[in-house]
């Protein structure tokens, strides 16, 4: 899907419609979302949308820029390689690339956050093979803790899913027999909000498609 971009000169012309206070269960849509940490104006503006027809499930991303940047508290450095993939990403604009996801798939994800304890907390993958085809090769799995910062918070008017650490590639050898499952510690970012962090989990492929998604259930969204 060809990834949409919203620079400062059209901030006023692009709207999309913003995400459910609970994230779907069952998207159609990936959205990843990135900005510039040197692009204030783009956080506060409502992000385009690629395919409003679609239910969509979207991961917030802040790109490092200049030092002492706007957004430079929150930027995380892995995504500057995650926002090329989509496409050169400038200093004063936002770019998002949308990923269809198939309406039944044969992979099956639990993710989950366990307690935080030291400034840490554990996030967790299971991914189960559900089909009786042969697996596809080079799939990767993916974690993520992430922030739900609600529209009219910390000056973004959609609801977002800020992406604050990321660990992967994650190994699905031997999932054609059995379920794979992954366990990592994180530490807990010193800028975020402990009662919104959740964790969010994914496999790609050997290109960097996502096929499928999944997420872990806060109080606020079962």
């Amino acid at each position: 899907m060809k990834p949409s971009r919203l620079r400062l000169g059209l901030l006023a012309l692009l709207g999309a419609p913003a995400l459910a206070n609970c994230p779907p269960d069952r998207p159609q849509l990936l959205l990843e979302r990135f900005v510039s940490a040197d692009c204030e104006a783009c956080w506060a503006a409502v992000p385009p949308h690629p395919d409003p027809g679609r239910t969509a499930f979207a991961l917030d991303w802040i790109v490092p820029g200049a030092e002492q940047a706007p957004l430079a508290a929150a930027a995380l450095d892995e995504s500057t390689a995650r926002a090329a993939r989509a496409g050169a990403l400038r200093a004063d604009e936002a770019l998002t690339q949308g990923h269809p996801l198939p309406g039944r798939s044969a992979l099956a994800l639990e993710v989950r956050t366990g307690p935080g304890w030291n400034g840490y907390i554990g996030l967790q993958l299971t991914v189960r093979f559900t089909s009786l085809r042969p697996l596809p090769s080079g799939l990767s799995g993916w974690l993520a803790l992430v922030e739900r910062i609600p529209a009219g918070d910390e000056g973004t008017p959609v609801d977002r899913q800020l992406v604050r650490t990321v660990v992967g590639p994650l190994t699905l050898d031997g999932l054609a027999r059995q379920p794979v499952r992954h366990l990592r510690s994180v530490r807990v970012p010193e800028s975020g909000k402990a009662e919104r962090l959740a964790a969010v989990g994914w496999v790609e492929t050997d290109k960097g498609r996502v096929i499928a998604v999944g997420r872990s259930s806060t109080p606020d969204c079962p």
